[in-house]
C-alpha cells in the first residue's frame, strides 16, 4: 500500500457537524487500496462489474497523474467508499493528517 499527500487550495468548508470540520488547506492523504478489498467480485472473474460513480473530484491520480479521480460510494458490490482512477484502475482511500476520513458523510 502506498500513500500520497496532496496539496489543496485554502478555502473554508463548513459542515453540519463541527467535530468533523476541516479546511481544504489541510493536506489530503490518499492511501492506495487493493481493488479486491473494496469491490466484491462475482464467481466469474470475466464478468464485468457495474459501478456507479458520483462524478470527478478535483484530485488527480497520484499513480498515472493524467486523470481526475472518481468518487465511488458504497453500493451493492462496493464494500467501502473510495476514489477510483478510470485510467489505471487504482483505488484510493482519502483521509486528513489527523486520521479523519475525507469520504465519510
Amino acid at each position: 500500500m502506498s500513500e500520497h499527500v496532496l496539496d489543496t487550495v485554502p478555502t473554508e468548508v463548513t459542515h453540519a457537524n463541527p467535530k468533523r470540520r476541516h479546511t481544504t488547506a489541510e493536506p489530503l492523504i490518499l492511501s492506495e487500496l487493493s481493488p479486491d478489498a473494496v469491490v466484491d467480485h462475482l464467481d466469474d472473474d470475466a464478468a464485468p462489474i457495474s459501478l456507479i460513480t458520483f462524478g470527478n473530484v478535483r484530485e488527480t491520480c497520484p499513480k498515472c497523474r493524467c486523470s481526475h479521480l472518481k468518487l465511488v460510494l458504497r453500493q451493492r458490490c462496493v464494500r467501502t467508499a473510495h476514489l477510483f482512477c478510470a485510467e489505471c484502475h487504482s483505488c484510493f482511500d482519502a483521509h486528513y493528517a489527523n486520521g479523519a476520513s475525507a469520504l465519510s458523510i
